[in-house]
């Protein structure tokens, strides 16, 4: 399928489920197209996550309840562009956040993630949650015996040791909650070290965009992004962009010996109020990224655009 002069034997792969909030704004996608460009990932499924909170906002252009369908059919388009329609089944999530740590939200999502767990296999399975939690704890909570079968990987919440507000945690405080109480091993990459894997616009001009189809999409998705929220004075930056969300890419490609760039803690409850951390010693421990190797991340998938959709590359 790829222009590598390389494989992974399967012994060395690991079974990943992507949870992704594709349409929330422009870095899903560039980790959705990495993941899949990866050898090392035997990708089980797409999960098309909600971010049902932004819909509260003035003017903005999802309706209540649109934000898991207009995150499915983003990952559509990419994988349309990619050139790999129906190599990947794909689920559509819950449309809303849980409304009670007790009550999970019966939808595809969470059953993609159950069917998957519960298999007999022998390669690890990771889910990578780029966005919300709703749909992981909602499998958590139908079925616990999947905490014993996989690891969860999230790039969210607030940076230690306070926590505080951050964009994903806030799509629904009480699924991270659900998470954090549960006995499934975390990876979170919080909000200091996501945003660590940040690019300038001209080098994703020099990189990405000549990349065919998908590379070309990828690049002016983006700079339109730029430009129509141009009026909030916080974000975006002008000129550079994060593509926070290629965390779950840098923390399953690193060296698996590497234990410099990580604690092990005891999982926080997290405050739905103003979602500062509350340390009570309940939870088993979790493992918390304190940095990442973001310049392997880049490069890595740099290349892969490179040799797989740069077609001048190889005249």
């Amino acid at each position: 399928m790829w222009n590598y002069d390389f494989s992974v034997p399967k012994n060395k792969q690991i079974r990943l489920l992507v949870y992704t909030d594709c349409a929330n704004e422009a870095d899903d996608q560039y980790a959705l197209a990495h993941i899949l460009m990866t050898p090392k990932f035997a990708v089980q499924g797409i999960i098309a996550g909600h971010f049902n909170l932004n819909t509260k906002m003035e003017g903005y252009w999802y309706k209540n309840g649109e934000t898991a369908q207009a995150s499915y059919d983003e990952i559509c388009k990419v994988v349309q562009l990619m050139g790999l329609e129906g190599k990947y089944p794909i689920a559509l999530g819950a449309s809303y956040p849980l409304e009670n740590n007790r009550t999970p939200i019966l939808s595809a999502g969470a059953k993609m993630i159950i069917k998957e767990a519960m298999k007999e296999d022998e390669r690890p399975l990771f889910i990578g949650c780029q966005g919300s939690l709703t749909d992981l704890a909602s499998a958590i909570l139908l079925e616990p015996r999947i905490c014993e079968k996989m690891t969860a990987i999230w790039i969210g919440g607030g940076d230690y040791p306070k926590g505080g507000f951050e964009f994903n945690c806030q799509q629904d405080i009480l699924a991270a909650n659900v998470l954090f109480s549960s006995k499934m091993p975390v990876w979170q990459i919080p909000m200091k070290v996501y945003k660590t894997l940040s690019v300038s616009l001209a080098e994703l001009q020099l990189k990405v965009k000549p990349c065919g189809k998908i590379g070309a999409y990828l690049f002016s998705n983006l700079i339109a992004l730029n430009e129509k929220l141009a009026h909030i004075p916080h974000w975006p930056h002008g000129e550079l962009w994060g593509l926070g969300d290629q965390g779950v890419i840098s923390v399953l490609m690193q060296e698996s010996e590497r234990v410099d760039n990580f604690s092990m803690i005891s999982a926080p409850r997290i405050d739905l109020e103003d979602m500062h951390y509350i340390f009570e010693n309940k939870n088993r421990e979790i493992r918390v990224y304190h940095s990442i190797d973001y310049r392997l991340t880049l490069e890595d998938f740099f290349a892969k655009l490179w040799l797989n959709f740069r077609k001048d590359f190889y005249e």
